[in-house]
């Protein structure tokens, strides 16, 4: 490979992240062509999932796509869907070469992209920042391998390790810096995941408010055994403009279910345990509806329940800098920290300060 061909993928590796919960079913991808060392198009996966990143950039290419090469984030599709295969795209439009970053796991797809391309005379390499890429497409991987979500649980502690007032009451623990990177974080998320005991003390909007991407608010869902979501909430109340989802109990009251359908909220139904909704069945309910990288902002807990089943793939723990005390609730309900922080499924990987709070990155080891 060539020296330039680092250079290139970085670059189609930036424009797949544009469409980071904004795809979904589809992975986010990037993909440029480049004829003679200069760039001739470039495209990422469009809101929806379609058209996909290749047709973009052979569209904005044009002619000059003939003899060129295109860098790809993952493997062109072979099969027929909702558009013609990207296979075929690439080979009418006279590319000489694909670089490749991984082979995608779809079954339907799984190496006959590029065995495709090699069928017709193109060169195809395939691995180029291929960890980078597994990354960035994690939610699309899990997906097809694991049928559930990739899930990012996120934790706001105070000083002392709390996460809300005695009587679970909401406390502010984190400031504006650390709060705008929290709706950075929704933005890149199919959806948000929060429970009914959350839903009801905070009454949370969960949308992304950072100037400019309100439109990248992902789909809010709410795990509500007995559909005890308020109609009045906000969330209910924002249903029309922004999907809310509730997975409730199988027994739980229709009248509820009524009354926030007629809201505009979805209510589907989930196997429940008997402290809630059961978390393996309803993450497999989200990957069958579509999402595939889930963003946890619920209470201690769901948070406890996730570890506990092994459900966590990264988390982010935001440290305030203020204490609450002794009589502020834990952030896991049952389990220390240290279950999470000294956990040997996830391991510390960054952090970083963000104005007076500190915010760690974990991911699963």
């Amino acid at each position: 490979m060539r020296a330039d061909d680092e250079r290139f993928m970085a670059l189609a590796l930036a424009l797949g992240r544009r469409g980071l919960g904004n795809t979904w079913p589809n992975p986010a991808v990037g993909a440029v062509v480049v004829k003679d060392g200069d760039i001739a198009g470039r495209g990422w996966t469009q809101p929806g999932g379609r058209p996909h990143a290749e047709t973009e950039a052979l569209r904005r290419a044009g002619a000059a796509a003939h003899g060129a090469t295109l860098y790809v984030t993952l493997e062109p599709c072979s099969h027929h869907g909702k558009t013609p295969p990207c296979a075929d795209a690439i080979i009418a439009a006279g590319i000489a070469r694909v670089v490749s970053a991984i082979e995608d796991p779809n079954p339907k797809v799984a190496g006959q992209g590029h065995a495709r391309l090699r069928a017709a005379g193109i060169a195809a390499d395939v691995g180029l920042k291929a960890k980078e890429a597994a990354r960035d497409n994690d939610g699309h991987i899990r997906r097809v391998r694991d049928r559930r979500p990739h899930v990012t649980l996120k934790l706001a502690v105070s000083a002392d390790g709390k996460a809300g007032l005695a009587g679970r009451k909401p406390a502010a623990i984190t400031g504006e810096v650390a709060n705008a990177r929290v709706h950075l974080m929704r933005a890149m998320h199919d959806a948000i995941l929060t429970g009914i005991g959350t839903a009801l003390s905070d009454d949370p909007l969960l949308t992304c408010r950072l100037p400019g991407m309100e439109q990248r608010s992902p789909v809010r869902v709410v795990l509500d055994r007995n559909l005890r979501l308020p109609a009045g909430s906000r969330l209910a109340g924002t249903a029309r403009e922004i999907p809310v989802w509730v997975i409730a109990a199988p027994d739980a009251p229709r009248g509820n279910e009524k009354l926030l359908m007629d809201a505009g909220v979805d209510v589907v139904r989930s196997a429940a345990d008997i402290d809630g909704v059961d978390p393996a069945p309803a993450l497999r309910l989200l990957a069958d509806r579509g999402i595939t990288r889930l963003f946890v902002e619920g209470g201690p807990r769901i948070a406890a329940s996730l570890l506990k089943a092994d459900l966590v793939d990264e988390a982010v723990l935001l440290h305030g800098s203020e204490a609450i005390g002794p009589t502020g609730i834990d952030a896991l309900e049952g389990m220390p920290l240290e279950a999470l922080t000294a956990s040997s499924r996830l391991t510390l990987c960054g952090q970083d300060k963000l104005g007076p709070d500190t915010i760690q990155f974990y991911e699963r080891s």
